[in-house]
């Protein structure tokens, strides 16, 4: 690939002066979020127009009002960073259950609670007189308003409309979560797509021959690895995977976790509860942390600071930290990205010697442990990091923007489904009309009919997931065709058709070819999926597959062997006269046969 361009993507700098439909790319991270949009034929990051950050972190602090303050300088002396109102990683409790999310709390500042729902969490803010709730997606929402500010600030006109980016393993409630944020800040989100997907973009710019292209994206909170063909100009995702539950964070913890250790062998402070005084520490040790592992890509040594409070006094600690402490504690965590690397090499059916490049993104992959890592994974391929790895996932986001505002179409991309969509059948065997990394958006139809005499009704059942049985996949959706004329089994015709959007939409039709009558529903998440849930799903299928496949075969034979004993049974009434006229052993026979 040609990275000449690539390497140096513009800052925006002036408004562009021709009109067009003002679409905004958003980079919604965990960490830090970016804004961008297409500046002539290349992307631009929208910095601040009085600061010049080209970067917001994705933290909202609230004051003794509750007025939200948003990606504050955390240099700033007068801003009380050791605090409870201090929120960070929002956006790992996006779109999830309480019960999921409040094992986030030790490593949180802040609180967080169940919503009178109790579906969903919320975070606790207190002044010391009053306590207000806040649920992820106002939060969110907060930062999102903060980007879009930015924007017209910079474009000095108002922007309405946003691509913005997600985890290639959100789910559904957390997708739509990220819609809804977008919604509140005031922002019609006319896309959402996945970050690999974006960043496959910022490095396709300018390309000049084909080839098979990995995105390594490790960022503060998720891991996504994706397998790109490009063919003649044309960017096809031939498979994703990863994890949403690691990334720099759970470094960041692990760090904090070996340090709250040493704290409590040397100071008999145990941190890990509940106090208020002992959450600022942790607020406070985050920052430290973050900052430390960043200089450490850069130096061989360096400190964490922070000041440990007590009743009667307060500490400033120094905690000596090196590369190689560094790389001990952070290498359990880069050596799980190898499986999902692997598995979506087997899935793109490819080797890695069928691989042209493989790009970095995600503020990780600076770590020079990384980089080491990533070659031996792809034999020897040294890795792309021509873009910053922190600005890769904004940069597709605002080529995106351009191609759906018109501004540029010389980029194709073709998107994946990461699970199985399918419906259940008789005996509760799952039926795939929308296979695993089938590209979208996609449209599929497939016939089916009824399994018993007489039906007025047929439930639709829409599943998610690898295995070959409904109760081992997670339910999207159930809703019933009705009325239907009541025919005999086997006879009536019922058209399903499965809609998958490109933002991961799935809408379903059922349809009685005799009457015409039509069903359809949209799928709407459901708050409370796991995370760990939706990624043991495809482990499942695989582990599973062979004993799965054989009890699929089971229970279909037994269905075919309830079909004919039916027939039979309605044979034997509606030809009562005949069997009659048959021999004692040539009656006895068939008895015996519907018998068994």
């Amino acid at each position: 690939m040609d990275s000449s361009k690539r390497s140096n993507p513009i800052l925006a700098t002036k408004k562009s002066t021709i009109k067009r439909e003002r679409i905004i790319g958003i980079d919604l991270g965990t960490t830090n979020s970016l804004v961008s949009y297409m500046h002539d034929d290349h992307p631009a990051i929208i910095a601040n127009k009085t600061t010049g950050k080209r970067s917001l972190s994705s933290v909202v602090y609230f004051d003794d009002s509750f007025k939200p303050h948003v990606g504050l300088n955390l240099d700033q002396a007068t801003v009380p960073i050791s605090s409870n109102r201090f929120i960070y990683s929002i956006k790992r409790l996006m779109g999830r259950a309480f019960a999921d999310a409040k094992n986030e709390q030790h490593y949180l500042s802040y609180a967080i609670s169940e919503s009178e729902s109790e579906r969903i969490c919320k975070v606790e803010i207190s002044n010391g007189n009053e306590t207000r709730f806040f649920t992820p997606i106002e939060i969110s929402s907060m930062i999102l308003s903060e980007l879009k500010q930015w924007a017209e600030a910079y474009f000095e006109e108002p922007v309405e409309k946003a691509v913005i980016t997600v985890p290639a393993y959100f789910n559904d409630s957390q997708r739509t979560a990220t819609k809804m944020a977008g919604k509140l800040a005031g922002l019609n989100v006319i896309r959402i797509i996945n970050e690999p997907t974006a960043a496959s973009l910022a490095y396709g710019l300018d390309r000049t021959k084909d080839g098979t292209i990995v995105i390594y994206d490790f960022g503060g909170g998720t891991f996504d690895v994706s397998i790109l063909k490009l063919d003649n100009g044309i960017f096809e995702v031939l498979a994703t995977n990863g994890n949403t539950h690691l990334g720099g964070d759970d470094i960041n913890n692990a760090l904090l976790t070996m340090i709250l250790s040493n704290i409590k062998q040397t100071y008999n402070i145990d941190l890990n509860t509940k106090i208020p005084s002992h959450r600022n520490i942790l607020a406070e040790l985050k920052t430290a942390i973050e900052q430390a592992k960043k200089d450490l890509s850069q130096q061989e040594t360096t400190q964490i600071i922070f000041t440990l409070s007590t009743e009667t006094e307060k500490k400033k600690i120094m905690f000596d930290l090196d590369r190689t402490t560094l790389n001990q504690i952070a290498l359990p965590f880069i050596e799980q990205t190898k499986a999902a690397c692997l598995q979506a090499l087997s899935d793109a059916e490819i080797k890695t010697t069928d691989i042209t490049a493989v790009a970095l993104v995600g503020g990780v992959t600076r770590m020079p442990l990384v980089k080491k890592y990533v070659t031996e994974i792809f034999d020897g391929l040294i890795p792309h990091d021509e873009l910053n790895p922190d600005e890769a996932v904004a940069l597709g986001a605002g080529i995106q923007a351009g191609v759906l505002s018109g501004q540029t179409d010389d980029v194709l991309l073709l998107d994946v489904t990461p699970l199985t969509l399918s419906i259940e059948t008789v005996g509760g065997v799952v039926a795939p009309l929308i296979r695993r990394n089938s590209k979208i958006p996609i449209k599929a139809m497939q016939e089916f009919t009824t399994s018993m005499d007489n039906q007025t009704g047929v439930t639709i059942h829409v599943v998610q997931g690898e295995r070959e049985f409904v109760t081992d996949n997670r339910s999207l959706a159930k809703f019933t065709l009705k009325p239907i004329p009541p025919m005999p089994a086997g006879l009536p015709r019922i058209l399903v058709t499965f809609m998958l959007d490109q933002n991961g939409t799935l809408s379903v039709f059922a349809k009685d070819k005799h009457t015409g009558i039509e069903q359809h529903v949209e799928v709407n998440p459901t708050y409370g999926l796991k995370d760990e849930e939706v990624e043991a799903m495809l482990l499942a299928g695989f582990e599973n597959a062979e004993t799965d496949v054989e009890n699929r075969l089971f229970a279909e034979a037994k269905s075919e062997a309830q079909s004919v004993h039916l027939a039979i049974s309605k044979s034997l009434t509606l030809n009562q006269n005949i069997f009659l006229t048959l021999s004692t052993d040539e009656q006895t026979r068939i008895l015996e046969a519907q018998k068994n």
